[in-house]
This record gives C-alpha cells, structure tokens and sequence, in this order.
C-alpha cells in the first residue's frame, strides 16, 4: 500500500507591505547567522577574545557568503548571460546563490580577517566550520520554503509535491536530506570540539567539515534535478564536479593536521 504523498504548497512569503516583504528564506538566513553568532561568543570568551572582534568577523562572513554564493551561482551556472548582463549579478534579490561560491567566499573572506586580525588561519576555520554547518542546515530550509533546488521524481512516501511550481509528481525532498546532513554534521563537530580529544589538532576540524559537507553534497546530487540545461550532458553535474576538490582537500588537510603541519598562522 502507497501513502499519500505530501502536498507542499507555503507561501515563501510571510508578510509583504507594499513592494517589500519578509520572506521565509531570508528569515532562515538570518536565524544560521544569529545563532553562529550566538556559539562564537562563547568560543571567543572562552579564548579571551574581545567581542568587538567578533563583531568584525561578523561582517567578514556575511559579506564573504553572499558576495561568494552569488558570484559562485552566477560564474558557475550561468556564466554566458551574467557576463554579457552584469549588472544583473547585483540583483541577489531575483534569486541565486551557489553554496560553492559561498565556501570560496568565507575562505577568502577569513583569510584576509586573519591577516588583519594577526590570528591563525586554522584556528579562525576550525570554530567557524561548526557555525556554517549549522547555518547551511536553515539556508536549506530556507530553500523548501521556496519550492527550490528539489529533486528527481520519487515513489517514496515522503516525496513532495512541490504544488506552486506547478508539479503533479512527487519529488524527493532534497533540501531536507542536505539539511540534515548538515544538522548531523554540525553536532559531530562540535562534538569534537567539545571533547578536545588527544588526536585532535589544529585543521582536523576544518578537514572533517569538508570531507562531511561535501561528500553529503556529491551524494544528493544524484537525485537532485540540474540547475542549468547544460548539465544534461554531462556524466557529474556542476555541483558534483565543485565538491570534489573540497572532498581531496579536506583529506589533505586532515593527513597534514594528524602530523600538526598544518600551520596556518599570519603573523
């Protein structure tokens, strides 16, 4: 016997006054930042660290995720129009942010903090990974609540029958098996965190994020439906192809961190 599938059909819109609105995706956007914010206050007064920096790296992560999420949708989905449109890569309101480009934006976001700042690069990565896997599990989220990124159709009776993009078979929920592959990775993380155990040293935690999130990503792109037609063709997708490298580093990272030559410090 079948179960009925489920209906989805939310408004991705919470309340709208006029020409501005508040919207689901932006609230959960919001609410990762809030509550990475939240956990690195008590990382920082465990270190001894002014909150005053923690207000700056703030302002580095959020402008390194959305400047590297949108520049990464628009360069690695649709290069040939936003480059022959590019002012349209300023609208971030229309739509479109690559999880890949926004991991290459904190990176470069946190590197250039770490010069300023004088703090080591592996000390900053290994305590903000466990923040932005915390944070990828609401930007998912946030995407079911747009009817965005599913999957492929599915006779699984979870699937989604994602009613407001006009679909009449159900899909797999992709956004939810990332987010909670995310969610499962932020509490493995932080577990190691926590526990501090004697094998653990600097970039280990930084390793295993990479390795988690991405190897996550590399599986649910299986059943996940193309963002751009001309991955049709192609024997991985985009967003398979970029996870990769994030995969071998991680490993790399985690092989030089068990000999502790990972040594990333500005000085």
């Amino acid at each position: 016997m079948i179960l009925e599938y489920i209906n989805w059909n939310v408004n991705p819109e919470i309340v709208k006054l006029g020409p501005l609105s508040l919207r689901w995706y932006g609230l959960l956007f919001a609410m990762g930042f809030f509550l990475g914010y939240l956990i690195f206050q008590k990382y920082f007064r465990k270190d001894g660290i002014t909150i005053e920096i923690l207000d700056k790296l703030t302002i580095y992560m959020v402008l390194g995720t959305v400047i590297g999420a949108r520049l990464g949708h628009c360069l690695f989905y649709d290069a040939s129009y936003y480059l022959s449109n590019p002012l349209k890569i300023l609208k971030v309101w229309e739509g479109g942010l690559a999880s890949h480009g926004a991991a290459i934006g904190i990176l470069t976001a946190l590197w250039i903090f770490t010069r300023k700042y004088k703090f080591g690069y592996a000390f900053i990565l290994d305590r903000i990974v466990i923040t932005v896997a915390l944070a990828g599990f609401f930007i998912r989220m946030g995407n079911l609540m747009n009817s965005e990124i599913y999957g492929m159709e599915t006779h699984l009776p979870w699937g989604f029958i994602f009613l407001r993009n006009g679909e009449v078979l159900p899909k797999h929920p992709t956004q939810i098996y990332e987010g909670l592959c995310y969610l499962a990775s932020f509490g493995l993380l932080m577990g190691l965190y926590l526990k501090r155990p004697k094998w653990l040293h600097d970039g280990h935690i930084f390793g295993f994020f990479l390795i988690l999130i991405f190897t996550s990503r590399f599986i649910i792109e299986f059943i996940k439906q193309n963002q751009s037609s001309f991955e049709e063709t192609m024997p991985l997708n985009m967003g398979q192809l970029l996870s990769i490298p994030f995969v071998l580093a991680g490993l790399i990272i985690i092989y030089f961190a068990g000999r502790k030559a990972f040594d990333l410090k500005v000085q």
